[in-house]
């Protein structure tokens, strides 16, 4: 009972420490709801599964990559092989960094974590010279405070969880999003979070793992991912991956599109 509650007040502490320091204000204004289809680890199912729903429907998403991780197996799949890479610029969609060896985001000291961050962009490099990532995904928890200033320095914006969409103003350095997987169960929870994020013309950022017929405790089906894929094209919202999504916030509000360091 007392490592019980001890886990929920450190999880509470990291929420809170992630949602509240190093903040990056940045004002979601936009004239129509926004969504963005982002996949954590990038495994090969998301592409080749998740990304043929995306283009059946002319649209693009967001593949957080681990380069550590490439060609291995981890619990969310199989992971992207060298000739995905391909694949996904062919078809247009934002590869993010999501570190090297997929860091834990809290319990990695921050001098570890930003070489993780490095090595990543160094390995992207490799396999598709002059590219570089613009968008970031916290793996595994919320950021310690440093890493997250530290994260900053070297993307647009950098994305966590929290469970809901983005309005109003918002942190760049710590971008909400909502997690498929945790309510695969509860299709309801999902189609109401995007008819909110359409009345509030905010900026959803959807997320998951794996996309498979039977997905790991990570991933959602195709049936679910397909469905929320047309929900969110009934809504009225603009979709587009992550990047793209800034981009077009900071043209309607005629900010330029450059990183800023904390």
């Amino acid at each position: 009972m007392a490592m019980q509650l001890g886990t929920r007040v450190l999880s509470r502490v990291q929420r809170s420490a992630a949602r509240f320091l190093v903040r990056r204000p940045f004002v979601v204004d936009s004239s129509a709801p926004i969504v963005s289809f982002t996949f954590d680890d990038f495994p090969r199912s998301a592409l080749l599964t998740g990304g043929a729903i995306l283009n059946r429907f002319g649209l693009r998403g967001t593949y957080y990559a681990s380069f550590g991780l490439m060609g291995r197996r981890a619990p969310t799949g199989e992971i992207f092989v060298a000739t995905d890479l391909d694949g996904l610029r062919q078809q247009d969609h934002e590869l993010g960094c999501h570190t090297f060896s997929h860091c834990h985001s809290w319990d990695t000291p921050t001098r570890d974590f930003e070489h993780a961050i490095v090595r990543n962009g160094e390995a992207l490099n490799k396999f598709l010279p002059g590219t570089s990532f613009r968008t970031f995904s916290y793996p595994i928890s919320p950021p310690r405070p440093l890493s997250k200033q530290r994260a900053a320095r070297h993307f647009l914006c950098c994305r966590g969880g929290g469970q809901t969409f983005n309005t109003g103003e918002t942190d760049l350095n710590y971008l909400a999003a909502f997690f498929l997987e945790k309510s695969r169960d509860n299709p309801r929870a999902i189609a109401d979070l995007i008819d909110a994020n359409r009345r509030a013309r905010g900026w959803l950022v959807l997320a998951t793992h794996d996309v498979d017929s039977s997905p790991t405790p990570f991933g959602c089906t195709s049936a679910l991912f397909t469905e929320t894929v047309q929900r969110a094209i009934d809504s009225g919202a603009r979709i587009l991956p992550v990047a793209a999504a800034y981009d077009a916030l900071c043209a309607a509000a005629g900010k330029g599109a450059a990183i800023t360091s904390n």
